[in-house]
């Protein structure tokens, strides 16, 4: 149980990480950012924790399998548009395709890099 609470913690962390990237590559870091920073991560870790489930990517013969590292790439294939979807509501605003392309791309790098980093902290430990 620890150990997914830890998983889930960093899950948020990477994809907050990432939307601040995403933000700083703009030039938008002030705190008058922070609603749209809302608008990007919170969409993006909803679909990410809707779908992951569904993948096994808490399961632990899923997670402490190396070979497996593509499936958050894969779920954030179908996240990413659902978080623009999201995104573009709670905007009032279009959905671009470019930015859902970006924000799947970033949040799959993202999660892979951490979720590797889990892989080998959990390998040393077991």
């Amino acid at each position: 149980m620890r150990n997914r609470t830890i998983l889930i913690l960093g899950d948020l962390l990477a994809l907050g990480v990432i939307t601040l990237i995403g933000f700083a590559t703009h030039g938008e870091m002030g705190l008058s950012y922070l609603p749209r920073m809302a608008a990007a991560f919170f969409p993006i870790s909803a679909a990410w924790f809707i779908l992951a489930p569904w993948f096994g990517l808490f399961r632990n013969e899923i997670v402490k399998n190396a070979h497996q590292l593509w499936r958050p790439a894969l779920v954030l294939c179908f996240a990413g548009p659902l978080a623009a979807l999201l995104r573009g509501i709670i905007l009032a605003s279009p959905v671009i395709p470019i930015f859902v392309v970006v924000l799947s791309l970033t949040s799959a790098l993202g999660l892979i890099v951490w979720r590797f980093v889990y892989y080998l902290l959990n390998r040393q430990a077991g």
